[in-house]
């Protein structure tokens, strides 16, 4: 039996002290509050996994049982929140069940008590996510355990397998491996050796990538130098069709810009019947000119995160033809992230954004 050095003992001494003094506190605030219970008894697991890493196995993750999402979505983030009985969500199954109840004209509630939830009716358990913040998590790459809190910076810093690139990918290098193995790699690579042609051919490919982009960035400053610019706060408040079976749509008031009237309607999905029942989630939007005009007003036009909202939007510059026989554009996609931000706009109770309007004159 190896002895353990006087360091390796007082870090076992305090993990049993902070499991002993947590599970004591479970205990004593089970009554007056269950949530502040859970989060105290999962400090006290965190110190007995720390103990005995042979509990947290890759068959049956006690750490992983005791910190599993409520509808079964991946622990994406350290936010826990409670509803009014104690029960626990995380941040990411929290605001999916906010979307859904949206998506189905009805009130969020709990899935353990059924009792309603909200955004002012649920409040973070700090106690919970500390606890989480210290359980150990399994690192992608090497394999090796990790307090979560940890975890993110070992990936991104640390761990000698991450993959990572060669320093010439610059000039074409297509090589992808782990970091031990990156000063090997750089020393044998060919592309330092390339000439000046075999080079231009691999910029030129390269070139091609990048121009989309630099287009979007020159299509906006272009556009700021127009003479007629204008925007607005825009807020999507919900609403439901007359159909047998209601759909969700978004619309917002009436707004002047460019000394004209304006609407902007959106919906989920492009209305499908169901939109509760996919992961996958979309919103997109249209236009509407509500001004009699006299002649063609043809505008460029893109929607933008408002100045209070945490959503990631990417500019996409949308272009159109307005008249009196044709005052509203087709349905286009709003360039959101992905699903989860698409869930943050829905569990809301109203949509913001910014709008941007410019007027083409020729």
């Amino acid at each position: 039996m190896v002895s353990k050095s006087r360091s390796e003992w007082s870090t076992v001494l305090s993990h049993l002290v902070l499991a002993a003094v947590s599970l004591h506190a479970a205990v004593s605030s089970v009554q007056s509050s269950r949530g502040a219970a859970a989060g105290f008894l999962l400090q006290t697991f965190a110190a007995i996994t720390m103990l005995a890493p042979g509990l947290s196995t890759h068959e049956d993750c006690l750490a992983g049982a005791w910190v599993a999402t409520v509808i079964g979505l991946p622990l994406l983030a350290f936010d826990f929140h409670w509803c009014t009985n104690g029960h626990l969500m995380c941040a990411g199954c929290f605001i999916h069940l906010l979307a859904d109840a949206r998506l189905k004209e009805e009130q969020a509630t709990c899935p353990n008590c059924r009792c309603e939830i909200s955004k002012s009716l649920c409040c973070r358990n700090l106690a919970v996510e500390k606890a989480v913040s210290e359980l150990p998590s399994e690192c992608g790459f090497c394999l090796r355990q990790f307090p979560r809190s940890l975890l993110e910076r070992h990936q991104k810093e640390e761990c000698q397998d991450r993959v990572t690139q060669c320093k010439y990918k610059r000039i074409g290098c297509p090589w992808h491996g782990p970091f031990h193995e990156l000063t090997v790699h750089e020393a044998a690579c060919a592309h330092p050796t390339k000439t000046g042609n075999e080079l231009m051919e691999i910029l030129d490919e390269m070139d091609q990538s990048h121009r989309k982009e630099m287009q979007l960035y020159n299509s906006i400053f272009s556009l700021l130098s127009f003479e007629k610019i204008g925007y607005t706060e825009v807020q999507f408040r919900p609403y439901r069709t007359d159909d047998f079976i209601t759909r969700l749509y978004y619309e917002t008031p009436r707004f002047t810009v460019l000394n004209q009237t304006w609407v902007l309607k959106a919906r989920v999905n492009d209305s499908e019947r169901n939109p509760n029942l996919s992961c996958k989630r979309t919103l997109s939007f249209q236009l509407l000119l509500k001004s009699k005009v006299t002649a063609p007003l043809e505008c460029s036009f893109l929607l933008l995160k408002g100045p209070y909202d945490d959503v990631r939007i990417s500019p996409v510059i949308y272009h159109f033809v307005f008249t009196n026989e044709s005052n509203e554009t087709d349905y286009v996609p709003l360039p959101i992230i992905d699903s989860v931000e698409c869930n943050k706009l829905l569990a809301a109770k109203n949509i913001n954004l910014r709008l941007f309007l410019f007027q083409i004159q020729k």
